[in-house]
């Protein structure tokens, strides 16, 4: 007699192949343990006891996101080990932005057919990036979509929540004119505007291995550099610095990102010459004959994370995050004024 699992695989869902997954990611997940886990992966929720002594008033903070059309580049060269470190760094630089410590990630992956050597991969990336972050996996879902994706296809999401006492939280409040803008570098695109990116280059089979001089690589490599995280850096600059404003530069770059950390009659005064483009900016500004503002509109153009310090503990702020590992410049000011931001 035919099994529920025969009709199920007949269906285009593989149970037996779900269940391989689990078994090749667990490895990957024991990594990411730390102090406050209650349970492992594989039960109807994840359980996570945070250490609140100490505090006057825990505040939890969530985000989510997903890696977008960077999957693509993924894709094209057949490399999954690394896109899942983009899928944490873009939820858990969002919610260290107010100066929550994210505690723990839950993964989602939409796949045409369930591959467990690829999909073990793509969990090796998202645990490696939640070791970056200090968060722990406590769980996921991999959803097998047959008849809905085209089977080497996948899409990839999280979801992180962190913690921080609300006497602490970074909200622009105390923020002034006079304070300045520090700029933590990128790695390169990180994974926003990958739809143009996509659609300058003309982005496929033909072109993914191409050398650029300027880039000391191919293309498909530089595209595919894993997202910053900047969870260590951005702590420790709190806790060494006077940090009054954060902003995680994602879609929509500089014009759209940094009015977000600033309150009502303050404007963020840029310094363009200040900024630590990398090459690969000006190269596709240059194929695909970008306006300067659309670049800066769109891209991080080399700062992943704006942090606004008061001008007495900025150097203390530069060298505690580069004892985190990160590279960080003064790029400006706060300044009087209302138009959000100004690139000079």
């Amino acid at each position: 007699m035919k099994s529920y699992s025969d009709s199920y695989k007949a269906a285009g869902v593989d149970v037996t192949a779900g269940y391989k997954s689990v078994e090749l990611m667990k490895e990957h997940v024991k990594r990411t343990m730390i102090p406050g886990v209650v349970s492992g992966i594989g039960g109807f929720g994840g359980l996570f006891a945070p250490e609140v002594s100490g505090m006057a008033e825990p505040i939890l903070v969530s985000g989510t996101d997903g890696v977008g059309t960077k999957l693509k580049v993924a894709m094209l060269l057949d490399k999954h080990d690394t896109i899942g470190i983009d899928a944490v760094a873009m939820c858990v630089n969002d919610v260290v932005c107010c100066g929550a410590k994210p505690l723990f990630f839950l993964d989602y992956i939409a796949c045409g057919k369930n591959i467990p050597e690829k999909i073990a991969q793509i969990v090796a990336g998202v645990a490696e990036g939640c070791v970056q972050a200090g968060c722990a996996l406590i769980g996921g879902e991999t959803a097998e979509h047959p008849g809905m994706m085209p089977e080497e296809d996948y899409d990839l999401a999280g979801f992180t929540v962190g913690l921080v006492d609300k006497p602490k939280v970074i909200d622009g409040s105390k923020l002034q004119a006079g304070d300045v803008l520090l700029g933590v570098c990128s790695s390169g695109v990180h994974s926003n505007g990958f739809s143009l990116v996509r659609k300058v280059f003309g982005l496929d089979e033909s072109n993914i291995g191409k050398y650029y001089e300027e880039l000391g690589g191919t293309l498909g490599e530089t595209l595919l550099t894993p997202t910053r995280i900047y969870v260590k850096a951005a702590l420790a600059a709190t806790e060494s610095a006077d940090v009054k404003a954060v902003s995680h530069i994602t879609g929509g770059g500089f014009y759209e990102n940094i009015p977000r950390m600033l309150r009502p009659g303050l404007t963020a005064k840029v310094e363009k010459a200040a900024v630590p483009v990398l090459p690969i900016f000006p190269l596709m500004q240059k194929v695909g004959n970008i306006p300067e503002h659309d670049m800066y509109n769109t891209f991080n153009m080399g700062v992943g994370l704006c942090m606004a310090v008061s001008r007495e503990t900025a150097q203390a702020a530069i060298a505690a995050i580069e004892g985190a590992g990160e590279k960080a410049v003064v790029i400006g000011e706060v300044v009087s004024g209302e138009e959000g931001v100004v690139l000079c």
